[in-house]
């Protein structure tokens, strides 16, 4: 009978239990058709009739039964070679079976499963291949190494970015990462050595080049594996300070001309009046001219303290008397019970940052009554929370809120919440920005709450 597609034959149907309950009946027939005939002749004997019958009908089982049985032994040596193939990785195998019946069926599923395998394999290869080119064409330097512990290790994988910066365009495969980093920069077998993520430069004055180091850590076949990304930040540093340079000198120039134009007019005003004697406005306009000074003053003060704002002198400083000099400065409302543990930071700085926030929080439309001061301690952490009840700010300015210069005030520096941010980076701690419900904003200082030291609180 013809095998279809899979190895399962078309037509007629014949099961297996009926083949073997027909080959058994044939075989009791021809054993009743031989015992009558010899008992016919030698009536007799029984033994001697019944042995023949077992002389004439036991070889004809044997070899009808083991001919039935030869090709299902050789079917179950053929599955159990295909199973050790797709151990192997290897689907390309199919079965076929000669006949209708549940072996065919089986054959059949397993000829499915090695279809839907391959297809799966397939696919797999194709996905690899894409991602084997991505990362062998991605700028990143990748490293793959296996056993690393101090910058050891092999490498058992690396990609062309990491060959041309590494091994000018040389396989890494195979070789030790101590190894390759001796012929590196010192600036990159420090980073190494150092463990975790972050910038490091190499090359001095105009060839200063900036590097970005990140690693994670992994097991796989019950090894540590390392995965070192090496990303050149150079040209996208240089664009980014370029382009900051340029807002800058656009703030810069627009507040000059700002001031400038207006005092030139007030002077050359002056001037005229002094001509024709009129001096009695002169009062006014001197004082015009020094509140115009004292602004623009205050305007490079602002880009002066920014830009060099110095490394925290921490000391053990009174909540107390830190929010007694802040109420000085600015109009609050104090809520919540002060930390009794002095704080560990630098009073001025932080003092600058709060005095920045309470009077934005002032400048947002909010009441006075509504700007509120927050103190707590929570767990290793100080919070400090100021809150408004202004009109807080749309997703676009919370997302660019703490960028240096960025403003939606038409005489704002955009310098006030990224000196907060600076001062609060510069502690070791954050900032965050969001709307209240209710309306509203609420700026968050996060810091460390470090044990203070013995010394008399500022």
């Amino acid at each position: 009978m013809s095998a279809g597609p899979g190895g399962q034959g078309k037509g007629f149907r014949l099961s297996l239990v009926t083949r073997w309950s027909a080959l058994v009946g044939t075989l009791l027939a021809l054993g009743i058709l031989i015992a009558i005939g010899l008992d016919t002749l030698f009536p007799d004997s029984p033994l001697l009739v019944f042995s023949a019958c077992l002389l004439a009908v036991v070889p004809i089982a044997i070899i009808t039964i083991r001919s039935q049985i030869q090709p299902i032994l050789s079917l179950f040596r053929a599955l159990e070679g295909t199973v050790t193939s797709y151990r192997d990785g290897d689907f390309s195998f199919s079965l076929h079976w000669q006949h209708n019946d549940e072996l065919a069926d089986l054959i059949a599923a397993h000829n499915d499963l090695g279809r839907v395998l391959r297809e799966q394999r397939l696919g797999l290869v194709q996905r690899e291949l894409l991602l084997d080119t991505m990362v062998q064409n991605t700028p990143v330097a990748m490293l793959l190494v296996a056993d690393s512990a101090g910058g050891r290790g092999t490498i058992v994988y690396a990609n062309l970015a990491a060959r041309q910066l590494l091994s000018s365009g040389r396989k890494l495969e195979g070789h030790q990462l101590k190894d390759i980093l001796d012929g590196a920069t010192p600036a990159l077998r420090d980073a190494v050595a150092r463990g975790g993520d972050g910038l490091f430069t190499a090359g001095e004055a105009e060839d200063e080049e900036v590097y970005h180091l990140a690693r994670s850590a992994f097991t796989l076949n019950g090894r540590r594996h390392d995965l070192l990304l090496l990303r050149h930040l150079t040209l996208e540093l240089r664009r980014q300070e370029v382009q900051t340079w340029k807002k800058v000198i656009r703030v810069i120039s627009h507040e000059l001309n700002n001031s400038l134009a207006p005092l030139a007019s007030l002077a050359h005003s002056g001037a005229e009046l002094v001509r024709r004697g009129q001096t009695e406005r002169l009062p006014q306009i001197l004082e015009t001219i020094g509140e115009r000074t004292r602004h623009l003053e205050s305007f490079i003060l602002g880009y002066a303290r920014f830009a060099k704002l110095p490394t925290p002198r921490l000391e053990a400083c009174s909540w107390a008397a830190l929010v007694a000099r802040l109420s000085d400065q600015v109009l609050f409302r104090s809520s919540g019970e002060l930390p009794a543990e002095p704080a560990w930071i630098d009073a001025a700085q932080l003092e600058q940052a709060l005095v920045n926030l309470l009077k934005n929080a002032h400048e947002s439309g909010s009441a006075p009554e509504d700007v509120e001061l927050q103190v707590r301690r929570v767990q290793d952490l100080l919070r400090i929370d100021v809150l408004d009840r202004g009109s807080g700010m749309s997703e676009a300015v919370l997302t660019n809120a703490l960028v240096p210069f960025y403003s939606t005030k038409r005489s704002g520096t955009g310098l006030g919440l990224a000196l907060a941010r600076e001062i609060a980076e510069a502690h070791g701690g954050r900032i965050t920005l969001a709307n209240r419900e209710g309306g509203g904003l609420a700026v968050t200082l996060i810091l460390p709450a470090l044990p203070a030291p013995m010394e008399t609180p500022c």
